[in-house]
């Protein structure tokens, strides 16, 4: 698989465009950039069966995140409180940073 230059990093805001979870909102928690996928806070929760093991005695379902694929979320601004696509522009110190395209704020930290 290609891997895709993610502009997505840990601990982003984002929303989610497309799916069963279509319109949430949530941190990022790790970026999979091997398979081009997210795990978001609270987005794409499924159940698992578990059995009882040397660590979890008791076993059961567990309920648990599941990566998104990156293409399915959007990068919110805070300026705009809106998703937006970004682009990358050099500072006057020579280093790069995510800018907002509707408003030009500035998105990393």
């Amino acid at each position: 698989m290609i891997e895709k230059r993610c502009e997505i990093k840990k601990d982003d805001k984002v929303k989610v465009i497309a799916g069963k979870d279509k319109g949430k909102i949530g941190k990022v928690v790790k970026v999979i950039r091997k398979d081009n996928r997210i795990l978001v806070e609270n987005v794409n929760v499924v159940k698992r069966h578990t059995r009882p093991t040397a660590k979890n005695k008791q076993g059961g379902i567990v309920a648990g995140e599941a990566p998104v694929h990156v293409s399915n979320v959007m990068l919110m601004c805070n300026k705009c409180i809106k998703p937006v696509r970004i682009k990358m522009q050099k500072l006057e110190n020579g280093k790069k940073a995510r800018v907002c395209q509707k408003c030009s704020e500035i998105i990393d930290k």
